[in-house]
């Protein structure tokens, strides 16, 4: 069946086919390519078809929206062919997501104007629950772990969408068994919210469309009065007055997500005498958790000033309430779970002093170094306990004495920040990675540069060496690990497993194990000597909600700590391959880690400003050192395990001494 595209033919049905309308005459291609097959939308701006590419061999399906406002108002119809415009130069901008319609063509022919998209098979959420009953919590926790990203990715090109409801949010449809259309809800209402999220994260089921009334915000844009688009029902306060910005998406997703709770009509929802949301009195055998709860208030605040900022901001909420429910739910408890032993040799020994406990409570700052003129992002402590290195942002390298504070030198070469930096083993030497792709390699004697490594495409993140100070390796943004032959600077291997980012490395004591961090929200370990991957650490949900940023072997081997962007620390027990424990205490992500040479401390800094010491054994904060007015970067022990160094976002390292 051909459908003819006129939209004055009073019968536009043709035969399979035909290249002119039966009836009006009018071509049934456009561009000689996209034949209509039947029409699946109208509204007050054009009519939508679905169609099909005939240009390729396999006829993919694809949709037509045409331009053709109702209104024949000079005002409206100008505003209508501005939206329609407007909608294809916003689509185009996005390029390709995989939950947002792809753009395949903008063009007018027949002086009508025409997009051809993406076709995505399934139903829209309003159709969804039209069929179906009201969504669990489950369902909302999913649809939030889906969308949140996509408002993010758009929020992030400088677009507000400007019209979240569930009538342009589509489900694809999917195979038996998922939570697809008519299948799956029975099975999905019995799966914990974290099975259900790590099992669809990935699947992307969720797309956002029309990007009609979507709106470009950049500076002072977004402090205009505009034109008030939307829906009424869904759109945020400031949005009613022409004065959309980022947080009035979120504002609508919230709104969208009670009504899908509810099955009511969002203006029912809210008390207009009362000013106040009522949207928990609606729900009808279908109550939610106050994790959750907690999440939708905010996003439905009238108060601009008091809801969420942007979407990253929700989806740190989505991570830190998730993990509030899961310890609620014993899930995630020291009630259920039986800690394995660490076997800490001199741990029991240590402990067992009263008085070594007190000592390790009193951590005091000792001096401020200044010299940089940027974020200092790397430290390392030589291994006789004499010399700090610390890498800048202001691409630079400074030395310093440790037991006095005096700036030795300053090492130039690097183009870009510097990121990383590591001593050998016999301290003689001292290795950089910085932003500009190199690693170098520098002669403490001479205070010269001996070598550079090249081989990453993109910035160098991390660095770490072997015992034995034979092999250097070496993280990426690119997402590979590379194996290097230090002495003679040769590239022994590629390391390929992670799919984004690789923020942090560490090897372990023994110099057999290599632990590697990326944003794809795993934990690798390696075989060091042959690059084999050996099993990986982690969950996939997330990659949604969270991800690692740093990483730490305890002294012994036995245990590795990981530092999430949640400001969560998980421990795993190696031998056994599992978590054993959740350190909780920051606020925001655990940039760097460092265990004390005797492992009965962990010292991690955070985005929050502070350093928390840890005792492990019991794994609770000994001490919360707050005296960086910034980020703190990175952390180093001396090697007797009684200065710590650390630095931060705010230019400087601080010595802190117990």
């Amino acid at each position: 069946m051909s459908y003819c595209l006129n939209p004055y033919c009073d019968r536009p049905q043709n035969p399979e086919g035909t290249r002119f309308c039966q009836h009006c005459g009018s071509t049934l291609l456009l561009q000689e390519r996209y034949r209509g097959l039947k029409l699946i939308g109208q509204g007050g701006f054009g009519r939508t078809f679905l169609a099909v590419d005939e240009d390729k061999p396999s006829k993919p399906q694809c949709v037509i929206k045409q331009f053709f406002p109702q209104s024949q108002g000079t005002n409206s119809a100008k505003k209508a062919a501005e939206l329609f415009e407007q909608e294809a130069v916003r689509l185009d901008q996005l390029g390709k997501h995989p939950q947002i319609p792809e753009l395949f063509g903008h063009f007018t022919q027949d002086n009508r104007q025409y997009l051809i998209q993406e076709f995505i098979d399934g139903q829209n959420l309003a159709e969804v629950l039209a069929v179906e009953a009201a969504f669990t919590e489950a369902q909302i926790w999913d649809l939030l772990n889906n969308l949140l990203p996509v408002l993010e990715f758009i929020h992030n090109h400088n677009i507000i969408h400007r019209d979240i409801k569930p009538e342009n949010i589509i489900r694809r449809r999917v195979g038996s068994g998922e939570w697809g259309v008519g299948s799956g809800e029975k099975e999905i209402e019995e799966k914990s919210i974290v099975e259900l999220s790590a099992s669809s994260s990935s699947s992307n089921k969720l797309v956002l469309v029309d990007f009609g009334a979507a709106k470009y915000a950049v500076g002072t844009a977004l402090l205009r009065t505009g034109t008030r688009i939307g829906s009424p029902e869904y759109i945020a306060p400031e949005q009613a007055k022409g004065k959309a910005v980022f947080a009035s998406d979120l504002y609508s997703l919230g709104v969208t997500c009670v009504h899908l709770l509810t099955q009511v009509s969002p203006l029912e929802l809210f008390d207009t005498g009362e000013d106040v949301w009522i949207w928990r009195r609606y729900l009808v055998d279908n109550p939610v958790s106050e994790e959750l709860g907690t999440i939708l208030d905010k996003l439905l605040q009238n108060a601009r000033n008091r809801r969420y900022q942007s979407a990253a901001e929700v989806i740190k909420d989505l991570n830190k309430q998730r993990q509030n429910l899961l310890s609620r739910s014993q899930l995630v408890t020291s009630q259920s779970i039986v800690y394995p032993p660490l076997h800490f040799k001199s741990v029991a020994a240590q402990l067992s002093s009263s008085s070594q406990v007190k000592k390790t409570l009193d951590w005091q700052l000792e001096y401020t170094l200044t010299g940089h003129f940027g974020s200092v992002e790397s430290i390392a402590i030589n291994p006789n306990g004499e010399i700090v290195a610390s890498g800048s942002t202001d691409c630079t390298i400074k030395l310093w004495q440790l037991k006095n504070g005096e700036e030795i030198c300053t090492l130039q070469g690097h183009r870009e920040r510097v990121c990383a930096v590591r001593f050998s083993s016999d301290g003689q030497t001292l290795v950089s990675g910085s932003y500009d792709q190199t690693i170098k390699l520098w002669q403490l004697s001479t205070e010269r540069e001996i070598n550079t490594l090249i081989g990453h495409t993109k910035w160098i993140t991390s660095l770490a060496m072997s015992s034995d100070g034979e092999t250097l390796v070496s993280g990426s943004s690119d997402g590979t690990i590379k194996l290097w032959q230090m002495q003679q600077g040769r590239e022994l291997q590629t390391l390929k497993g992670h799919a984004k980012y690789v923020s942090a490395i560490a090897i372990s004591p023994n110099g057999e194990t290599l632990a590697s961090v990326s944003n794809d929200g795993t934990i690798k370990l390696w075989q060091l000597s042959t690059g084999d991957e050996l099993y990986t650490l982690g969950d996939e949900f997330l990659v949604r909600l969270g991800f690692f940023c740093s990483v730490a072997f305890s002294p012994d081997g036995q245990m590795l700590a990981g530092g999430n962007s949640d400001g969560t620390i998980k421990l795993w027990y190696l031998q056994q391959r599992r978590e054993f424990g959740i350190l909780k205490g920051h606020r925001e992500r655990v940039r760097t880690m460092a265990f004390s040479p005797d492992g009965q401390m962990l010292a991690s800094g955070s985005m929050d400003k502070t350093i928390k010491i840890w005792r492990v054994s019991d794994r609770e904060v000994m001490n919360t050192l707050k005296s960086h007015t910034g980020e703190v970067y990175t952390l180093a022990f001396s090697s007797d395990g009684e200065m710590l160094a650390s630095g931060s976002m705010d230019k400087t390292i601080k010595i802190w001494r117990y």
